[in-house]
Order: C-alpha cells, then structure tokens, then sequence
C-alpha cells in the first residue's frame, strides 16, 4: 500500500516566528511533563522560512523542563559554519535534523525522542506497531522502520541516510534507537507523538502478558487509520491548545 504523504505548505502560515517559538517550546515543556525526554539530549526542530532550510531547534545540552521560547536556536541548512560557532547544536541534532530539513521540504516539524514505550518497540526484532485496539490501528501501514541503526548519528552521511528513509512518511520507528514525527506543525507532531507512545505502551503491556495478540484485520486496521485520518489537522491543534493551557496555568515560563 501506499503511504501517505505529508501535505506540502507554503508561506502563507500566519503564523510569525515568535508564535513558531512558543509552540516549540511549548512541545519540550509538555515532553518533559510526560517523562518522554532524554534530559539534556534529544532534539526538536521547527521551520520558519518557506523551503523549511531555516528552522529553529533547542539549543546544545539545556534541560527540556527548561526551555523558552527565546532560548531556540535559528540554524540554517546551508550555513556550513554552523558547527564552528561558540553556541553549535549538539552534533547528532545538526546531522539529523538539518539533513531532514534540506531534503524534505514538507517534514517542517521534527520531534525526535526516546520515548519508553515506543523506544521498547522500536528495539524489537520485529517492531511493527501491531493493530490491536485503536490507538495501535492509528499507525497501521503509516510508519517506516529503520533497522539500519549504527551508532550514534554524528556524520553528515548517516543523517542523509536517516532523511531517505523517512521519505515522505510522517512516523518513522528507528530501530534500537527511538522514534522520529514528521509534521506540518507543532501540534500535529505533538499530537502523533502523544498517540504514538500510549499504542506503543498498550502493545508492551499486551506482550507483557505471554498470551498471543488479538491483532485486528486488515480490513478493520485500515478502516481504523482512517477514521483517525478524518478528524483532520483539527482535532489536533485543539488537543495542543489543551495542553498549553495546563501549561499555563502551571509555569507559563516558556512563551519568554
């Protein structure tokens, strides 16, 4: 089958770059909240210009609890400097994530985390996100599998390679390693990477019983991807919106 692209968006965001950096922000904050992060390490990027080679990204080994908005830093893919100045990202981020922004216009958002439960799947010899209720049919068909993990990504060839096998999926499960989200947006990232760890929690704790998974239909497990797909962007901007209200009412710090 098919999977489905990303939808290309242009400049007509509305959005400006301090907004861009709120939300950003916004996604550490709420990472943390959740225990999905890596403390110091892990790395989230964000484009601000039309071709997505501008973007935003957290700054080198700062806490995520801890991140604003005026902390992120502004990179640019073809800034070929970058790593030479007194505040470079953190190596493995540039690699990745500048890599993905310069092949993959329409990935703008990218989350990328150790999150536990999805991390635990991803680092089994078959990591497939089974179907069996519907938070795992979510993901049915709609992930690429990267089982190629050698180390470390801290070369400029590995994050290439890491870019070629997201293509133009919006999930990748990379394999004895974590997880990648590629989104239009902020929200829509948070929003699958939120789903993507409770389906991937509910497969451990099935595994977990030694009795065999109940693993839905074809027909069902599509039919359920589905109707996620048709409650559209908006379900997911609301869910986002929820959840930067709880963090303002609890340390509105990070829109700073």
């Amino acid at each position: 089958m098919t999977q489905p692209a990303l939808r290309d968006v242009n400049s007509g965001s509305q959005q400006d770059e301090q907004q861009l950096r709120v939300d950003l922000a916004a996604a550490f904050r709420l990472t943390a909240m959740n225990d999905w992060h890596e403390g110091i390490a892990n790395h989230f990027s964000l484009a601000v210009s039309p071709d997505a080679k501008s973007f935003l990204m957290n700054p080198r080994w700062v806490h995520f609890s801890r991140i604003k908005a005026s902390d992120l830093l502004l990179l640019n893919t073809d800034d070929d400097a970058t790593m030479d100045r007194p505040d470079a990202p953190d190596p493995s981020a540039w690699c990745i994530h500048g890599q993905i922004h310069a092949a993959l216009p329409h990935a703008r958002c990218l989350l990328h985390t150790h999150m536990p439960y999805a991390t635990a799947v991803a680092s089994l010899n078959d990591p497939e996100i089974k179907p069996i209720d519907q938070n795992t049919a979510r993901f049915y068909r709609r992930c690429a599998y990267d089982t190629e993990f050698g180390g470390i990504a801290d070369n400029q060839a590995e994050g290439a390679r890491i870019a070629s096998m997201l293509g133009n999926r919006s999930i990748m499960m990379m394999g004895n390693h974590g997880v990648l989200i590629a989104a239009n947006t902020v929200a829509e990232a948070f929003d699958d990477m939120y789903y993507l760890e409770k389906a991937c929690r509910t497969l451990v704790l099935a595994y977990s019983t030694g009795q065999p998974l109940n693993v839905l239909s074809d027909d069902v497990a599509e039919e359920t991807a589905s109707q996620w797909e048709a409650y559209g962007d908006g379900m997911k901007q609301a869910h986002f919106e929820e959840m930067k209200a709880i963090l303002d009412n609890q340390d509105p710090s990070y829109r700073h």
